[in-house]
């Protein structure tokens, strides 16, 4: 789930085997006896299901950025409060996406997807009903695992349900879709919601949704559970850097030095990534397999995929505050600001399968990650006073420049082989969520500076200007390493 761009599953494959598990025999199919599926069952309401569970955690990013001012004013937090209410949710997304598929094969995919629904709804509702920042926080960690698994079980249960490889192509197409859909509607709904009733009801609201998912799942067939191998040491490992990385960049950020708290933390990520890199050495069933990192495509386009949505999250974390805390916008004229932008990007990504098609993906990775880091440039004139229309302008190119993400995702499936397919998709996405949670985690330190300040404008160009920087040095990347079509 990237801002504003949905995950693409990878073509022509299950979307969720079990990350750096080999194939399923020939003539077998991998399943438990007790736990066969029916296939087909019920299309249209595991469609339904399915296409409302990635509704649900999208709008829960989009929408909870809109609500940030109200949250501070609320509960009292800070800047880093407010980083963390979306990291915790981010950096569990992220981290736990590596293994999530193994963990809906295992378990079913109507189950794993019930199970995370399940849990998502509850923890919206301890969102809803939290007392301070540390209580929202330690309920968004919850929300964010529970969405890792949402995610690719209903991925999985619409590839269950649909045999036909045309009709599962038009489903996947339409979840998709309602993937960009969510990102439009989300601020606007999280708007107006704020703005009217209180921040808690962008959390509540999907408690009716996910009622209404579980309902419809008593209507889909049970799924095939297979025997896939887990990887605890390399999940617990990758949550430990990813975590302790972040809370060294926020706390020692706001600090304005490098206290001992951060240096342990810095030293707690650096060694957390060497075991985890021991760990899928050794494990004989990696969740990562690190002769993948010996291509160069893959290296490229990991490397492409976090730096595109480091520059998207990030820019929306910035947009969400800049249109409230410096414009003095309301909620619901803020969520509007986004609505343009999400349409060109929704239009995008259905044109760039074309594009590519025509020009070859090398050129529309590259341009389109060009045209992403001019639009950085272009927004360092933003200002206090700069007229909305022209704000909206500028946001032209940042939504055109989508394109980059399905041919980097169609480029990564060609380089692999065809049983690797679940797991570079899943680490793709995994890289994407990483490179949003760590822009938050480093924008929203320059936006307060030393001392949990307010909004500064300064703080914002400074922000945009690293974002073009890593865009320019990714760019520069893919043009060189990136093969010729």
């Amino acid at each position: 789930m990237s801002a504003l761009t949905p995950p693409t599953p990878a073509p022509g494959s299950p979307p969720t085997p079990a990350p750096g598990s080999p194939p399923a025999a020939p003539g077998t199919t991998g399943a438990l006896p007790e736990q066969q599926h029916a296939p087909g069952g019920r299309p249209g309401v595991a469609l339904l299901a399915a296409l409302l569970g990635f509704l649900i955690i999208t709008v829960d990013v989009s929408g909870v950025n809109i609500a940030l001012p109200a949250i501070r004013s609320s509960l009292h937090g800070g800047m880093a409060g407010l980083q963390w209410v979306v990291d915790a949710y981010t950096l569990m997304f992220a981290a736990l996406m590596l293994s999530a598929g193994a963990f809906a094969d295992r378990a079913g995919a109507r189950r794993a997807y019930a199970l995370g629904v399940a849990l998502f709804t509850v923890a919206s509702l301890a969102c809803a009903l939290a007392p301070g920042i540390g209580t929202l926080i330690a309920a968004r960690v919850v929300q964010g695992s529970a969405a890792a698994a949402v995610m690719p079980a209903s991925l999985a249960l619409i590839r269950q349900t649909y045999d036909d490889p045309g009709r599962r192509a038009r489903a996947i197409a339409l979840w998709s879709v309602g993937g960009s859909l969510a990102m439009a509607i989300g601020p606007v709904l999280g708007g107006a919601l704020t703005e009217t009733v209180g921040w808690r009801a962008v959390f509540l609201l999907n408690l009716p949704v996910g009622a209404l998912i579980l309902g419809l799942l008593a209507r889909v067939p049970v799924s095939a559970r297979r025997r896939v191998p887990f990887d605890p040491a390399g999940q617990a490992t990758a949550v430990l850097a990813l975590a302790a990385l972040a809370y060294a960049v926020i706390e020692g950020g706001h600090a304005g030095r490098l206290t001992g708290s951060c240096a342990v933390a810095l030293g707690i990520a650096l060694l957390a990534a060497l075991t985890f890199r021991t760990a899928e050495a050794r494990h004989p069933a990696p969740m990562v397999p690190l002769e993948m990192f010996r291509q160069r495509e893959v290296v490229v386009t990991l490397s492409v995929g976090f730096a595109v949505n480091a520059a998207y999250y990030g820019t929306i974390f910035l947009l969400g505050l800049y249109y409230q805390q410096l414009r003095g916008m309301s909620g619901t004229a803020a969520g509007l600001m986004f609505v343009p932008t999400a349409a060109v990007i929704t239009a995008v990504n259905v044109l760039s399968p074309r594009l590519a098609d025509r020009y070859g993906r090398r050129p529309v990775i590259v341009w389109g990650q060009a045209l992403l880091a001019l639009a950085m440039a272009a927004l360092l004139v933003l200002g206090p006073d700069t007229p909305a229309w022209l704000v909206l302008v500028l946001l032209l190119p940042f939504g055109i420049s989508a394109v980059t993400v399905p041919a980097l995702t169609a480029l990564l499936m060609d380089s692999v082989p065809g049983h690797r397919a679940g797991t570079a998709s899943g680490l793709l996405n995994a890289m994407r969520q990483t490179g949003g949670a760590l822009a938050v985690a480093l924008f929203g330190t320059l936006l307060a500076g030393p001392g949990d300040g307010d909004f500064s404008v300064s703080g914002l160009h400074l922000s945009l200007a690293v974002a073009a920087a890593l865009l320019c040095a990714t760019t520069l990347l893919a043009r060189l390493l990136l093969p010729r079509d």
